[in-house]
Formats: C-alpha cells, sequence, structure tokens
C-alpha cells in the first residue's frame, strides 16, 4: 500500500520549507545541547547534576525520561525529513540539468558550499552515530555505563586520546559549515532575505555557525590540552 504524502510536499517549495523548518529545529537543538556541554566547565557536580535533570524532566507527572524520549522522537524525525528533503532536491536538480554545462561565472564559493553540504552530511551522519553510541549507548565510551556523564566525557578526550578530539574537532567544524549554509539558504527558502536585512541575516548565520562550532570544540580541546580533568 502506496504512502499518501501531501501535495504540498511534493513541490520543490514545499521540500524547500520542510527542509528550512527542520533545520531550524536541529539548529535549535544545537545551541541547547552546546549550553549543556558547556556546563562541564562548571564541575562534576554541576554538569553531573544537569544530565539527570534531562532524564527527569517532568518528574512526577510522567514517568523518567518521558519528556527526554519525546524530545530525541521529534529530532529523529526532524532528522530523517531534513535528509530526505534534501536527498529529493538533489536528484530533482539532477534530473531537470541531466547534462552539466560549463559557465565562467559560476561562483566557486556556491560550488564549495555545495560539496561540503553533500559531503560534510555524510561525515556528519556518522559523527551522529558514533556520538550516540559513544555517550548515549556507552558502547564505544571507555568508562562504560558505571560511570557518571562528567568521567565519561573527560574519559572519551584523555590526551591519551587525541586521535577522538582531532575527530570530533573535524566533524563540528563541518556542522559549522552546514550550519552557516543552512541557516542562510532557510533565511532565502522563508522569504526573509530582502535587499535590507542581506548582510544582517548573513551575519546571523555565520555569528551563529561559529558560536555553536566553538562551543562544540572548546570541551574536548579543554580536557586534551588539561585544562579541564
Amino acid at each position: 500500500m502506496a504512502i499518501a504524502i501531501p501535495a504540498i510536499y511534493r513541490s520543490t517549495v514545499g521540500k524547500k520549507a520542510v527542509m528550512a523548518v527542520t533545520g531550524g529545529v536541529l539548529v535549535l537543538f544545537l545551541v541547547l545541547h552546546m549550553i549543556g556541554n558547556l556546563k562541564i566547565f562548571l564541575g562534576a557536580e554541576d554538569f553531573n547534576h544537569y544530565a539527570e535533570w534531562l532524564r527527569t524532566m517532568g518528574e512526577p507527572a510522567v514517568p523518567r525520561r518521558t519528556v527526554l524520549t519525546a524530545l530525541e522522537l521529534v529530532l529523529g524525525v526532524s532528522v530523517v525529513l531534513h535528509m530526505w528533503s534534501a536527498v529529493s532536491l538533489a536528484k530533482r536538480a539532477a534530473h531537470a540539468r541531466p547534462v552539466k554545462y560549463q559557465s565562467k561565472k559560476k561562483s566557486h564559493a556556491q560550488g564549495y558550499a555545495v560539496r561540503t553540504m553533500r559531503y560534510g552530511g555524510i561525515i556528519i551522519a556518522v559523527y551522529v552515530i558514533w556520538h550516540l553510541l559513544d555517550l548515549t549507548f556507552f558502547a564505544l565510551n571507555p568508562k562504560g555505563a558505571d560511570a557518571t556523564p562528567y568521567d565519561r566525557v573527560v574519559a572519551d578526550f584523555d590526551p591519551s586520546r587525541w586521535y577522538i578530539t582531532v575527530w570530533y574537532v573535524v566533524a563540528v567544524l563541518l556542522v559549522g559549515l552546514h550550519l552557516n549554509h543552512g541557516i542562510w539558504s532557510a533565511f532565502q527558502t522563508l522569504g526573509l532575505r530582502t535587499p535590507r536585512s542581506h548582510n544582517a541575516l548573513r551575519g546571523l548565520a555565520a555569528t551563529t555557525a561559529a558560536l555553536v562550532t566553538l562551543g562544540f570544540v572548546a570541551v574536548p580541546v579543554s580536557i586534551t590540552f588539561g585544562w579541564v580533568s
């Protein structure tokens, strides 16, 4: 039995709108996740308390982890729809222009951004899977499930595991590039870009991407260099 897909989603505009909205959900998640990660600089007690709070949100009105699970489901659906829309749009563009043409006026920056979104997205997907196996399911974490959240993070980026820090930083840098291009594209898709707002929105996209990148990179680098232990 075929699944009925709303007509609006089958259109290019609809797919772009879904990408923009789900992208907004993912950006909000990244910002909140980054803020939570930075609590590690307040010490083990504060960080562990924050990690426990995530699992007890809504208690006693709802069972433990109910709210967190609901948020994870929303995030998961957003990721699937975001990637599905991206793939669909890429296929549609390829079919619309089956023969590549040469243009001297083609923007090198635009081509670089497209390649970053395409291949960077694959690396980001691999990173997310690793991150879940490491700090959500504890399958790849040196300390395992019995340690505190603070100890698991510190063990992850121990100086002896510098290669994990390098891998993490590279992945986060790609996330930053993805964010910069994605946020700007969302502004355009949602019709927010005007000649007057162009520079401000460009700056907002770049600033948001830079702050998220720096916030995520700060934790592993600080642990590897011994500033957090």
